[in-house]
């Protein structure tokens, strides 16, 4: 399959980057958000990434301007009919995914390629609420998506190889680097990733460490490019605690459960970078 067109449903942190992504690399991208607002805002944060790819010589003034204008906003669903693919970013709530792989599959071609980037849920779960679950992928994009490589391609046991295979083939014309993995919780990255992120907070506390002195520990000693407490500030704590609490679920490991001092970070607002201030202060 030929694809061209891409549908984007939800277009916060996550579905603006998937979305860049996509008009880099020539596509033509229809965005759908519930409300006008909340489209443009998607639009000026893409339109502040490219400009600073200009700023930094990454692309020119004329790419830039061709890719902005490949991007279409819509706010009903119904408008994403002619894609080939549609990527489903909304919120990490399964009772709102499922909500909309049922309305998609009722609204896109028959041959269109349905995927959720989820990083937590089942997609075999969110494929069930469709009749067609061979169409049906997982495409895991890290945030932020324009910057980070790698995709984790997620295959249910229902999804057919022809639907794998052209997912797995876009994500490396869009410049990613996917990973192929089967649909287990967590998949690849955050099975390994999140009981790592907690065993490092529950250090702060055990061994009554700084967060600077950790992340300090971990860049020096480990060689990590950035230290697990501005890691979780920049997936966002929220984010982390979703995460943990859904693996926790699943395989019932008490690494995978968020500490308690994460889920105090949470209740008093303090998030990471997007708030402001998480372990440090932004």
């Amino acid at each position: 399959m030929e694809i061209s067109r891409v549908g984007v449903v939800g277009l916060g942190t996550m579905g603006a980057g998937i979305a860049q992504v996509c008009l880099q690399a020539g596509l033509e991208v229809i965005g759908r958000e519930v409300a006008p607002e909340l489209g443009e805002r998607a639009r000026e944060r893409i339109d502040h990434y490219l400009t600073r790819g200009v700023e930094k010589e990454r692309l020119s003034q004329d790419e830039k301007d061709a890719a902005l204008g490949r991007l279409t906003l819509v706010t009903e669903l119904d408008d994403l009919a002619s894609c080939q693919l549609v990527i489903e970013a909304a919120f990490e709530d399964l009772a709102v995914k499922r909500e909309l792989f049922e309305a998609l599959e009722r609204i896109a071609a028959p041959d269109a390629i349905l995927a959720t980037n989820t990083s937590a849920l089942s997609v075999s779960e969110i494929a069930s609420a469709t009749s067609t679950p061979e169409r049906v992928v997982g495409m895991h994009f890290f945030n932020p998506a324009p910057v980070l490589p790698l995709v984790e391609v997620i295959r249910t046991a229902h999804t057919s190889d022809e639907v794998f295979d052209a997912a797995y083939a876009f994500v490396q014309r869009v410049g990613k680097e996917p990973v192929a993995c089967n649909d287990t919780p967590g998949f690849v990255v955050n099975r390994i990733l999140i009981p790592l992120l907690n065993d490092c907070v529950r250090v702060l506390d055990e061994a009554r460490v700084a967060p600077d002195d950790v992340d300090r520990a971990m860049r020096f000693g480990a060689n990590w490019p950035i230290g697990p407490c501005a890691l979780i500030d920049l997936i966002g704590v929220d984010v982390h605690v979703h995460a943990s609490e859904a693996l926790h679920a699943a395989l019932g490991e008490e690494r995978m459960a968020p500490p308690d001092r994460l889920r105090r970070m949470q209740a008093e607002g303090n998030l990471g970078r997007k708030t402001g201030q998480g372990f440090f202060t932004y």
